[in-house]
Parts: structure tokens; sequence; C-alpha cells
């Protein structure tokens, strides 16, 4: 039944302008506003996926990573992201990242960093 829909995910944001300004114009998104439904935002992805974003006055950032986005070249678009005023989180401990926030560790490489409101995304490299 529910194996065939067009399944998406939403998470809040405590300013929708901020949002739209964030994931349109500095990572390059498309970001549209929902006709209908006043205050939510889509991204849509290739492939015909999408993310949905609704403001939420009490918003409480994520502790987890709630978007990634895979990316042939890691360093390269930490280097593109860094340059467009995205700063990337420093982890030390086990999941320690070096001076670019780039976690070089096993697996993937992986650099996460915050969108306005505080979630957590990440670019994870897909080869």
């Amino acid at each position: 039944m529910i194996r065939k829909t067009d399944a998406f995910c939403s998470f809040s944001v405590n300013d929708i302008g901020k949002a739209k300004e964030f994931y349109g114009n500095t990572l390059g998104l498309s970001v549209t506003s929902n006709a209908g439904m006043e205050g939510l935002l889509s991204i849509d992805f290739s492939g015909g996926s999408r993310v949905m974003l609704y403001p939420k006055q009490d918003h409480i950032p994520a502790t987890f990573t709630v978007l990634n986005f895979p990316v042939s070249d890691v360093e390269k678009t930490v280097d593109e992201l860094s340059s467009r005023g995205v700063e990337f989180e420093r982890y030390t401990g086990e999941l320690q990242t070096d001076e670019k926030g780039i976690f070089r560790g096993r697996g993937p490489l992986i650099a996460w960093f915050r969108d306005p409101a505080g979630n957590i995304l990440s670019v994870i490299e897909d080869r």
C-alpha cells in the first residue's frame, strides 16, 4: 500500500525567510512555496524527491543529521560552500574532523554543517 507512494521527509525551522535564503541562495537548491499551505517550503531534488520545511515557533534543532547531500567530491564541495559563508562543524573525539570540518575516518568522507535554524546537514562523498 504505502510502498508505492512518493514519500518525503520534513523538518522544522524557526524562520522560513532565513531558511528560504539559505537553502535557495546559499546552497543553490530549488526552493518553492507551497500553494495552499501558507508558510511551508519545499526543496525539490532531482529524481522527484523533496523535503518540506515548516515553521515552528518553539523549534528545537535536531541533534542528528536531518539531510545528507551525496556529492562526488567532499573536499571541493566544502571549499565551495565555505566560500559562500557556510561554516562546517569541528568535532573532536571518535568523529574527529580536520581543519576544514571533514571526517576522514572509516567510511566515506563527510562534513557536517548547520542551517540557520541549527539543524544538522551533511555533504557525504558518493563514490
